[in-house]
């Protein structure tokens, strides 16, 4: 874009924020204002928690950036249960990050994961975060998760992990938010409480919201090993190593489905 150009666009948006009054926002303004806020310092987090696309699976530079923003929204509101709730899971997942990859950079996936390289001190952080959070008013989506994510971090082995519990929270957030990656989160949560083949039923309804995602593939492989169908987790290991736009997740779908091979 020539220089001039931008120079005019400058000017006349100055011109328009000059005249515009500022007033606080009434409370629906707000709340639905303060939603997007989450939502966005959320997507940044996961995108650093795990990079959709690349070689990389954790980029630290943004998950660091988006519980620093989302520290500075909690010293601004923090009696607001969500933001309180949010900065808790991200904390709590984040947590996590040092044990997810290998020397090589390969996945680690959670259940295998070297419990004693978590952050402990994040996790008492997030952990009262999550007990403070629940005080401030009804549950909400990022409190729900947050309570999940807890109870994973405080299993000092993963065969110790609360699954009923997780359960019954998975139940309550898919209640609240029908979203379709919570509905998966619940069903690898029915699987591990009522074996592989319940939590393959539950993907069942999942085909149509979640056709042609990585993730929904890379689960039915998990949940078919699991249940002894062992040529048929290959092969969903495989179409989700072949979905999936990150190297490592890509390179660790493999690796699963080359173990399975006769």
């Amino acid at each position: 874009m020539p220089e001039a150009t931008m120079a005019q666009r400058i000017s006349r948006a100055k011109q328009k924020v000059r005249g515009t009054p500022f007033r606080q926002p009434g409370p629906a303004d707000r709340d639905r204002r303060l939603a997007v806020v989450l939502q966005v310092l959320y997507l940044i987090f996961n995108e650093g928690y795990t990079a959709t696309s690349g070689p990389a699976l954790h980029r630290a530079d943004l998950a660091r950036e988006a519980i620093r923003l989302t520290r500075a929204v909690r010293r601004l509101l923090p009696q607001e249960g969500a933001v309180t709730g949010l900065l808790a899971l991200m904390l709590l997942t984040d947590a996590r990050s040092a044990a997810r990859t290998g020397p090589h950079g390969e996945l680690v996936p959670l259940d295998e994961q070297d419990r004693t390289r978590w952050d402990a001190e994040a996790i008492r952080e997030g952990t009262a975060l999550v007990e403070e959070a629940l005080g401030q008013g009804p549950a909400g989506v990022y409190q729900l998760q947050a309570a999940i994510a807890a109870l994973h971090d405080e299993a000092e082995r993963s065969e110790d992990t609360d699954w009923p519990q997780i359960l019954a929270l998975y139940d309550i957030l898919v209640r609240r938010a029908p979203e379709p990656m919570a509905e998966l989160g619940r069903a690898v949560a029915v699987a591990m409480v009522h074996g592989p083949r319940a939590g393959l039923d539950e993907l069942a309804a999942l085909e149509g919201r979640l056709a042609g995602h990585h993730r929904l593939e890379a689960v039915r492989g998990h949940l078919l090993e699991k249940a002894g169908d062992l040529e048929a987790a290959r092969a969903a290991y495989g179409a989700a190593a072949q979905r999936t736009l990150s190297r490592p997740e890509s390179r660790y779908l493999q690796m699963r489905a080359a173990r399975l091979a006769p």
